[in-house]
């Protein structure tokens, strides 16, 4: 039997824990899915989907995005034609926490730190009771760079969105451009 050296004992050592903790480090947030059954991963792209709208309250900035199905829904003229986004149908509200531009020779808020993804999809088999849409949130905490899901049910989930059921439950309108 041959006897490895110290040395090479220590670099394979090294390589594995450096490996190892890349692997711990590096989260999967596709991995997560919210108590209410939707999973990140089906949101999976949602960085490159184009915007539908954007939004400010007191505490957030948030761009609102959909994906392909929904983009084309909102462009044929749902929901405002009165026919409900189809099946598929997925948008994401991502929030920032705002701060005063440096840079802008005039006063404006921009993103500062991200904070959540606020996920909804159309899916009237696995959402009947919510008018066919699953809500999720997943929070983002910045000082690890990992997200989590909301213990609760959403943001304001279904209930919320009551108020807009007239629109297939959907706030934000398409934006002209």
């Amino acid at each position: 039997m041959q006897r490895k050296s110290p040395l090479a004992i220590a670099i394979a050592a090294a390589v594995l824990a450096a490996l190892g903790g890349a692997a711990v480090y590096a989260q999967d947030k596709y991995a997560l899915k919210s108590p209410a059954g939707v999973a990140f991963s089906d949101f999976k792209g949602y960085e490159d989907w184009a915007v539908v709208s954007s939004a400010r309250t007191d505490e957030v900035l948030k761009v609102i995005v959909a994906n392909p199905t929904m983009i084309k829904a909102y462009k044929a003229g749902i929901p405002g034609n009165g026919q409900p986004f189809p099946e598929g149908s997925k948008i994401v509200k991502l929030q920032w926490k705002p701060k005063k531009s440096t840079e802008a020779p005039f006063v404006v808020d921009v993103p500062d730190v991200f904070t959540q993804a606020f996920v909804i999809e159309k899916d009237s088999k696995r959402f009947p009771k919510s008018g066919g849409w699953g809500y999720a949130l997943f929070n983002y905490e910045a000082a690890s760079d990992r997200f989590s899901a909301d213990p609760s049910p959403s943001d304001c989930g279904h209930a919320c969105h009551v108020a807009v059921k007239a629109k297939d439950h959907i706030f934000h309108p398409y934006q002209k451009r």
